[in-house]
């Protein structure tokens, strides 16, 4: 594999502790550290640590939410990173979800697919020095320069699922992030990201549960299974996927409030399609599946480990 990476911050692992961590996973072979912002550190800190760090890691960002930074402070913060570590950072940006940006940032979630596709436009201009005053369609900028020069334009990728998404991913950005998706999903996805252009990146993040114990295998994955795809984007995802008829059984007990039914309905095989289990012999195969099917970038994100740092030199490349 060209390109190998983890996803921080590490679990249980404080931003401060990180240092020997990064180290360790570099000379394990790791290429890349991808972080995300949710409910826990925001994207940035931790990448900012891994920059001094880790100073031949490739590092990015998967996401950022389009709506929960004005323009101007999110060129601000991309420009700082890309800054920081120049040539080495990867820019995440998505529709994010109507919990974070409405629930959470008291933001209305309007018009996701133009807010997304505004802010790379915005941010591609804003990187390279350009004074902006323009009306876009989600937003408006007047009089904004980057005080940042930057020596590298960091590559901006678009968090996508469906056919919208991912072919605005290849026109407008320099390639997507996927979530959720089997190995032989990835080729359904992929061809709507490349006909944007060439050279577009497929960055997956990939969730890897390294339990051999299968009853506790499938009670995690079930959970992890049932938290995302009950969510309304990602069910429609899975209808447009093909896996309507397998997860109808989750999602209908799932509406009627029956919650250890609806795990139950979730069939082995959907569990073993979307998250990579097994001993990390099996999951580092598993892992390889996914690269063959066309993605580039493994961005792996462990769901559970008794050991956490036996488990990342387990599921190091070999």
């Amino acid at each position: 594999m060209a390109r190998y990476g983890m996803s921080l911050p590490m679990a249980g692992v404080p931003l401060h502790a990180h240092e020997d961590w990064l180290k360790e996973m570099v000379d394990l072979g790791y290429t890349d550290f991808w972080s995300s912002e949710a409910n826990g550190h925001d994207g940035f800190s931790p990448l900012a640590l891994a920059a001094a760090w880790a100073p031949t890691a490739r590092l990015g960002i998967a996401i950022i939410p389009a709506f929960t930074r004005g323009p101007a402070v999110m060129a601000q913060s991309v420009a700082s990173l890309a800054d920081a570590a120049p040539g080495r950072f990867v820019m995440g940006i998505g529709t994010s979800s109507n919990v974070i940006v409405e629930q959470w940032n008291g933001i209305p979630f309007e018009r996701p697919y133009y807010r997304t596709r505004d802010m790379v436009r915005f941010l591609r201009r804003a990187l390279s020095g350009e004074k902006i005053t323009e009306e876009f369609e989600t937003f408006n900028v007047r009089g904004f320069r980057s005080g940042v020069k930057l020596e590298h334009q960091p590559k901006i990728l678009v968090a996508a699922l469906r056919e919208g998404m991912l072919k605005m991913a290849g026109r407008e950005a320099d390639g997507a992030i996927l979530n959720w998706l089997s190995a032989e999903d990835v080729r359904q996805v992929v061809p709507h990201v490349h006909a944007g252009g060439e050279g577009k990146e497929i960055v997956a993040r990939l969730f890897v549960l390294p339990v051999e114990d299968r009853a506790m295998a499938l009670a995690i994955g079930r959970r992890a299974v049932a938290a995302y795809l009950n969510v309304p984007v990602y069910a429609a995802f899975h209808e447009w996927l093909g896996r309507g008829d397998e997860l109808e059984g989750m999602w209908s007990k799932w509406k009627e409030g029956d919650r250890a039914a609806a795990l139950e309905a979730i069939p082995e095989e959907v569990v073993d399609a979307l998250i990579i289990n097994g001993s990390p012999g099996a999951c580092r195969d598993h892992i390889q599946r996914y690269v063959e099917c066309g993605v580039d970038t493994p961005a792996l994100a462990v769901l559970h480990s008794e050991d956490l740092r036996q488990t990342v030199r387990d599921l190091a490349p070999r």
